[in-house]
């Protein structure tokens, strides 16, 4: 269980939920439940599909509700953003644009603190760390590897991620300069240039590739903080897997896209920047085991887990951050 909070914390909850857990058993109710044990204070969603017309969001409120909790929400296709506390301001920053994503942006208070928090889905199709791994980003066909991290790089212009991400920068100076702390979660679907480095080039068939990969370089540029990397800076000991996660209600070919690839991965993530805001702690939220070459693997890493109460809704782990002053 989360453990009680200072008075001046609290806490983001990013969780990717895999069309709204619809793809397992019992998955909705988990993300209920699992809500209700963390009590998180905000929580961006990613890859939620609005099915049938509803609004995703505002359905996992009321059901919330049922159960005694008091949460607000932004409705946003493909993502969504719950808060505990009531929302000042709402934005579409980036609209669901076909398969590049989206972003969207709330605004709250916690404590006397002005918040906007950001949610983010990036494009999913157009996935060049895929293509260096042999796989085709859009059809998960084998392809041959690139030859060069400039190919690798032009590939990844087609997703359109980096337009997503100036534009949230854009906006997020807009609300740093009125005196808010930003913090953005999102499913990236691309990894860290912090962890494609020349240590672990030879690791989770990287293929000999340095990559600077470009959202969180374009984030780092702006001032934003990697939470997760700035508790655990070491990629080596700490890599913060969160994609491909091991289901035990599916079976491995069901939840890995490129079946003989170790895809492991950070690509699940919590930014900020803010005067006097800092992330305090960090916790990679689900199961510590991995898809890799449609196999189920165990991570030896130093990392920590929260793992799930029971059903695991997702084929991605979340990230819990605690934030507080500095």
């Amino acid at each position: 269980c989360a453990k009680s909070q200072k008075g001046n914390e609290f806490t983001v909850l990013q969780w990717n939920v895999w069309q709204e857990g619809t793809m397992i058993p019992g998955g909705y109710d988990a993300i209920v439940n699992e809500i209700v044990r963390l009590k998180p204070d905000f929580v961006t969603f990613s890859e939620v599909r609005n099915y049938n017309h509803t609004n995703f969001t505002a359905r996992v409120c009321a059901s919330l509700q049922e159960k005694g909790l008091q949460y607000y929400s932004f409705y946003g296709y493909d993502t969504g953003l719950l808060s505990k506390h009531p929302i000042t301001d709402s934005l579409t920053v980036f609209p669901e644009n076909g398969d590049h994503g989206s972003i969207y942006r709330l605004t709250s208070s916690v404590n006397g603190r002005k918040v906007a928090v950001y949610t983010a889905h990036l494009d999913y199709l157009d996935c060049a760390y895929y293509n260096v791994r042999g796989y085709d980003g859009s059809t998960w066909k084998e392809i041959p590897l690139p030859t060069s991290v400039e190919e690798i790089l032009k590939i990844n212009v087609a997703s359109q991620r980096d337009d997503a991400i100036r534009l949230f920068i854009t906006q997020a100076e807009k609300d740093l300069a009125n005196g808010y702390a930003v913090i953005v979660g999102g499913d990236f679907n691309e990894p860290s240039h912090r962890d494609w480095i020349e240590k672990n080039k030879n690791l989770y068939d990287h293929n000999g590739f340095v990559v600077p990969w470009t959202v969180t370089t374009l984030l780092e540029e702006a001032g934003f903080v990697d939470s997760y990397r700035k508790i655990y800076p070491n990629p080596l000991t700490h890599p913060g897997f969160t994609y491909p996660s091991d289901n035990p209600a599916k079976t491995p070919e069901k939840i890995t896209w490129a079946p003989k690839a170790d895809e492991r991965d950070r690509i699940d993530f919590v930014f900020y920047k803010g005067d006097g805001l800092d992330a305090k702690k960090a916790i990679i939220f689900g199961p510590k085991g991995s898809i890799v070459r449609a196999q189920r693997v165990q991570e030896t890493s130093k990392d920590k887990f929260l793992l799930p109460l029971d059903v695991w809704p997702t084929d991605h782990k979340g990230l819990l951050v605690t934030f507080g002053s500095k």
